[in-house]
């Protein structure tokens, strides 16, 4: 039923200029208005809808995952853009933050309403 449907996935913020700033112009992604929300558009054809929730409390864990070539070049532009990365007590990360498995190469950081996000090697 839903097969051809081209889904997409949202998740709210408490503030639409800081998220548009920092979705655009801090990780130059392409962002458009859309009736009081954004679309944050991905290569490949991809989609994110953030939406503004006066209540919004940010989720436990990862909404956004950017698959990347090289998590430490990734990691390191993205330091140099002003982002902080996080770390996570019980999990073995490098001094930038970067786990090196088991599973995927993958670094955490947060958006301005503390939304976690990831770069990964994938």
């Amino acid at each position: 039923m839903l097969a051809d449907s081209h889904a997409f996935a949202g998740f709210s913020t408490n503030d639409i200029a800081k998220a548009r700033q920092f979705y655009a112009e801090t990780l130059g992604l392409d962002v458009t208005d859309a009736n009081g929300a954004l679309n944050v558009h991905f290569a490949g054809g991809g989609m994110t809808l953030i939406y503004p929730k006066p209540n919004h409390v940010p989720a436990s864990f990862t909404v956004l995952n950017f698959p990347v070539d090289d998590v430490a070049a990734a990691v390191d532009a993205l330091t140099a853009a002003g982002v902080h990365f996080e770390r996570y007590e019980g999990l073995e990360q490098d001094d930038r933050g970067i786990m090196h498995g088991p599973g995927p190469t993958i670094a955490w950081f947060t958006d301005p309403a503390g939304n976690i996000l990831s770069v990964l090697e994938g």
